[in-house]
């Protein structure tokens, strides 16, 4: 039986929402495994929105949930209904969108605060014992619902100081590759914070599927890091 995926976006477009190449990619290949996916998003409005052409910031307002709908090509779940005990596992793709959409880490760093729906589902698979797949800056939100774990975000010095300074513990990684926290079956690689060309995100991704799906088959495993408060 194929596993039941959680994929959670956190809008679409690099610099204000999840980054579309790290969602296809994963999305890709979670279906060459024949993984069933639900994508979910918060129904929030975005941070703010980015001309994607310019860099600029833009005068409008856009919903995070309705903006991954571009990436899912159809209806995205609405996290707050999501039930984790329906899943095997939850991926997030990285993008600007997870450190100003899901949490406040683009703009407060260390003193980031996870939004309240995202963070009762980390807590929810992770009490479960099931695993959690963190891509590019996503890391940065699992560091902060649990202290004690370890994660990359690959070789940058400030992010992984703030990681550090969270009461994480970060591992240096090629873009290529993946640190496996396997006590607390957190799984994450570095994709876009490091990669130079889009096939140094798919080899890292596609490890961190493969390694998701792997700990999903073996069953749930007691975690042995608490969530943070």
């Amino acid at each position: 039986m194929a596993n039941n995926i959680l994929l959670i976006l956190s809008g679409c477009g690099v610099y204000d929402g999840a980054e579309i190449h790290e969602s296809v990619i994963t999305l890709l290949h979670l279906d060459r495994h024949g993984a069933q996916v639900t994508v979910a998003a918060p129904d929030v409005d975005q941070m703010h929105v980015i001309n994607h052409h310019t860099g600029e910031e833009m005068n409008e307002t856009r919903n995070v949930r309705v903006e991954s709908a571009r990436i899912a090509r159809g209806p995205v779940e609405d996290l707050a209904d999501i039930k984790t005990s329906q899943f095997d596992a939850v991926i997030f793709p990285g993008g600007f969108g997870a450190a100003k959409n899901l949490c406040t880490f683009a703009t407060k760093g260390d003193q980031c605060e996870v939004n309240p729906v995202v963070q009762r589902v980390l807590r929810e698979m992770h009490e479960a014992g099931k695993p959690i797949g963190l891509i590019c800056i996503s890391p940065a939100i699992g560091a902060k619902v649990f202290p004690g774990s370890t994660v990359t975000i690959g070789t940058d010095a400030d992010t992984a100081a703030a990681i550090e300074k969270m009461g994480a513990h970060h591992q240096s990684r090629p873009t290529e590759e993946i640190c496996v926290d396997e006590a607390n079956r957190i799984v994450s690689t570095p994709a876009y914070m490091s990669a130079q060309r889009i096939h140094q995100v798919y080899e890292g991704i596609g490890r961190l599927v493969d390694t998701v799906l792997n700990l999903a088959k073996k069953g749930a495993g007691k975690p042995q890091t608490a969530a943070s408060a």
